[in-house]
């Protein structure tokens, strides 16, 4: 398939064989059955991999359907208002803050506007990113739309966990603890030890869409989820 035709279409459950060996795409699996495929960006060891997400690159039709999926996992939590973190993580947000009938939502940002404050933004590093060093911000007039609210916490990806830490980080530094995070996809199970040093709370309030392994390279060249992986 063409690199531009991934994360268009959600395929009928049984579509693709899911739990073998891949080579250009990885099929991740809803919990409905729906079937999404994936690219597989090698890591650097050349023995590892990992299934990618590019939510602002998916087809409208997609993006409303990973977005219902997730408004419907935190629906039950009557949550007042989403924030999303820059920066595929704003394009996921804002969608499900309009399914959970929101009129707005509140994006976290990179981009220091000259009224923000320093002491009301964190140092932010990402795995797709990991030599640029970035700060998050929130304005500071976004404030009275959190304080006191039941807050959501969104992003596309959570992978090692560092970025939705620094959210974490930066939203209990202004006195904001989040009700729930929030993704479409669950990368590893990296992140549960980077949510887990951030509180003990964190793990157990954080639910997605999917989730996807690091891949391993097998004997004959192609892809494949790790044994325990493929055991669950």
């Amino acid at each position: 398939m063409a690199p531009h035709d991934f994360w268009q279409e959600l395929h009928p459950p049984g579509t693709f064989a899911a739990d073998g060996e891949f080579t250009s795409f990885y099929v991740a699996v809803l919990e409905d059955g729906r079937q999404l495929r994936l690219p597989i960006r090698e890591l650097v060891d050349g023995d590892h991999a990992l299934a990618s997400l590019i939510v602002n690159q998916a087809s409208f039709a997609v993006l409303d359907a990973l977005a219902e999926s997730l408004a419907e996992k935190i629906r039950p939590m009557r949550i007042d208002v989403v924030a999303g973190l820059p920066t595929l993580g704003l394009t996921l947000a804002a969608a499900v803050a309009q399914k959970l009938g929101h009129s707005r939502y509140v994006p976290l940002g990179t981009s220091r506007k000259f009224w923000y404050r320093d002491e009301l933004s964190v140092a932010l590093s990402s795995i797709t990113t990991p030599t640029q060093q970035k700060r998050l911000y929130i304005d500071p007039r976004m404030l009275p739309l959190l304080q006191g609210r039941r807050v959501a916490l969104i992003d596309d990806v959570i992978s090692s966990g560092a970025s939705i830490v620094a959210g974490l980080h930066l939203l209990t530094g202004c006195g904001i603890e989040p009700f729930v995070i929030g993704a479409a996809m669950l990368q590893s199970e990296r992140w549960r030890e980077s949510l887990a040093a951030a509180g003990p709370q964190w793990s157990a309030r954080t639910v997605g869409v999917f989730t996807t392994p690091i891949l391993e390279r097998n004997a004959r060249g192609r892809w494949q989820a790790p044994p325990a992986w493929r055991a669950i």
